[in-house]
């Protein structure tokens, strides 16, 4: 009841390498660093670009 449970998809046999196990980890980290780097990147642009329409005209 206790005891840890096995990681079932880590056991997983794959037949290609990069299909599973700790080279998948590591690109589904890479590439959800990169897509928070971009979201946070493209957010401040959005923010920058609604300040500045939004400031009155003289």
């Amino acid at each position: 009841m206790f005891l840890k449970k096995k990681n079932r998809p880590r056991e997983r046999f794959y037949l290609l390498p990069g299909q599973g196990g700790r080279n998948y980890h590591r690109k589904q980290q890479y590439i959800l660093r990169w897509s928070i780097a971009l979201a946070v990147f493209f957010g401040a642009i959005l923010a920058v670009v609604m300040w500045a329409m939004s400031k009155p005209k003289p």
